[in-house]
């Protein structure tokens, strides 16, 4: 399903102009991007929470050139559904 399938569906579901529901998808989206980028988690009740996750600095290696590198710490963003919402998917 694509973001365009998502606003037909809602659109027509409740009667709300195709353009309205697409301004508020895409700035729930934004809202969302933003508050990871400064560290905050996102939590919808009864849907998931968005979250950022750190990964550890590692060693990775080029196996063509013989070298190993360092990649330092950093930020994934992630999701996490809640349990209702894994029950309804199983």
């Amino acid at each position: 399903m694509t973001k365009a399938d998502i606003v037909n569906e809602i659109a027509k579901s409740t009667g709300i102009d195709k353009a309205a529901v697409l301004a508020t998808i895409e700035r729930f989206m934004e809202v969302v991007k933003d508050s990871l980028a400064n560290d905050e988690n996102v939590y919808l009740r009864g849907f998931g929470s968005f979250i950022v996750k750190t990964r550890c600095e590692k060693t990775a290696r080029n196996i063509s050139k013989n070298t190993t590198i360092i990649i330092p710490e950093h930020k994934i963003p992630a999701f996490k559904p809640s349990r209702v919402f894994m029950d309804e998917v199983k």
